[in-house]
């Protein structure tokens, strides 16, 4: 089998890293861990959740792509993508939409888009729930990125799945059915 990454994109708190973990934990997906410059939440483990680094050695690293949210910059690399592929054929990574148009240009029909949707205020209380802090919250929810996040961009249109993130159960219903087509 051909190497294959999907590549999970959508706005902040539409469940990404949720449907990663899904992935990993019944499929067997292993996520690419990416890399950023922000400090860890309570419980994340260098290595683990992220690459925690410095902006220094940040820069050392080989990008499929790059972005800078709130300050803090988050990449995802060369080196990442085929330590995850020594381990399976198959990844998966969370990335924004520029970042997954960069997968879609790099990777072609090698790279699963699944496009996460759910309703802005929905979103809002899953990032507080997760413990980010108000000011920092709404400043994200406010941002360009973000709110580009929200919806599919052109340059994806044909080639991604998207899974409306409401009810968890069908959310994973969903994620089998593709699974299975791409298996």
């Amino acid at each position: 089998m051909d190497k294959k990454v999907i590549v999970i994109t959508g706005a902040s708190g539409t469940g990404k890293t949720t449907i990663s973990r899904y992935l990993e934990d019944t499929y067997n997906i292993p996520h690419v861990i990416t890399h950023t410059t922000r400090l860890p939440r309570d419980g994340e483990v260098n290595g683990v959740d992220y690459y925690f680094e410095t902006p220094e050695s940040f820069e050392k690293n080989h990008y499929l792509e790059r972005v800078e949210y709130s300050g803090n910059k988050y990449g995802s690399s060369v080196e990442g993508l085929e330590e995850t592929w020594k381990k399976s054929d198959i990844a998966s990574i969370v990335v924004d939409t520029k970042g997954a148009i960069a997968y879609q240009k790099k990777f072609g029909d090698a790279a699963i888009i699944l496009f996460l949707k759910a309703d802005p205020e929905e979103v809002a209380d899953r990032l507080a729930k997760r413990g980010d802090e108000k000011a920092r919250l709404l400043k994200r929810m406010a941002s360009e990125e973000n709110r580009r996040d929200f919806e599919i961009p052109k340059e994806l249109y044909g080639n991604y799945y998207e899974i409306v993130n409401k009810d968890i159960k069908k959310t994973k219903d969903y994620v089998n059915q593709v699974i299975k087509s791409v298996k």
